[in-house]
């Protein structure tokens, strides 16, 4: 599958895992064009067999991610939601309802929409240099692009009233105190311990992947008794699978089970 685009570059390995670039340096803005190759650029993915887990970063290491281009507003400013934001929303909902494993890896400044844009990814990596901020509240605007629902997910609602009410930018440090960020690392070093960590996870079973990312997700917004007979439904295809087999196979004759050849 070919992916031919300006603003989202993609790197394809023989690991299993592909590379996402945003890549309009030196702040990589959030743009119309971005926002719609993104999304296209998921949908293809998606369905791209040869890849099994997903790393976003940013290009340079100034930012990942500052959000979006206030000198489009102007342009839509006819009906700014209509036109810019739900493009937004649409890329990065397609990011956290993608099956497969997303991982941000983020050097510089993460902020506003980019700030957004990893909250909708799986996992985060952070360079010890990282600041991230939702700072719409000092343009008198929300942070229209998923904050409000996925934020307090991540970190619990009076952290995530926090850091949207005071715009205020935090450090890769205090972000992983609070469960925004899952790992800290040297500066310079977030994509390789990105791709890392995507490799290790593109070794295991991805029908036994695809329905944790899946099953976990929905089933947080569920009751303990609602998720009783739905976690035993989502069970059953996964212990069927010949994954599974391979897996009990390769314990038992004390080998490293093998999910995936390229």
């Amino acid at each position: 599958m070919e992916y031919k685009n300006d603003k989202v570059l993609v790197e394809k390995f023989d690991t299993g895992v592909a590379k996402l670039t945003i890549n309009n340096p030196p702040l990589n803005m959030v743009t119309l064009t971005m926002s719609q190759e993104l999304y296209e650029t998921l949908k293809k993915i998606d369905e791209d067999d040869d890849v099994r887990v997903v790393v976003i970063t940013g290009s340079g290491d100034r930012a990942y991610c500052v959000g979006s281009d206030i000198k489009e507003f102007p342009s839509v400013w006819s009906d700014v939601v209509e036109l810019k934001l739900k493009k937004e929303n649409e890329a990065f909902n397609m990011l956290e309802l993608l099956s497969k494993p997303v991982i941000a890896a983020m050097e510089g400044f993460v902020l506003g929409g980019g700030c957004e844009m990893i909250q909708a990814c799986d996992l985060r990596i952070a360079a010890e240099n990282c600041m991230l901020a939702l700072p719409e509240i000092n343009l008198g605007v929300v942070p229209g692009s998923g904050a409000m629902f996925r934020l307090p997910k991540l970190i619990g609602l009076g952290r995530a009233y926090e850091l949207m009410y005071l715009g205020e930018k935090i450090s890769a440090a205090e972000a992983k105190e609070i469960g925004l960020v899952n790992k800290v690392v040297p500066e310079g070093t977030a994509c390789q311990h990105a791709m890392e960590m995507a490799e290790k996870i593109a070794q295991k079973s991805l029908l036994a992947v695809k329905t944790i990312k899946r099953y976990a997700r929905e089933m947080m917004e569920e009751t303990t008794s609602a998720n009783f007979y739905k976690n035993l439904e989502m069970s059953h295809p996964v212990f069927a699978s010949p994954e599974c087999e391979e897996g009990v196979k390769a314990f038992f004759e004390k080998r490293k089970p093998v999910f995936y050849k390229k």
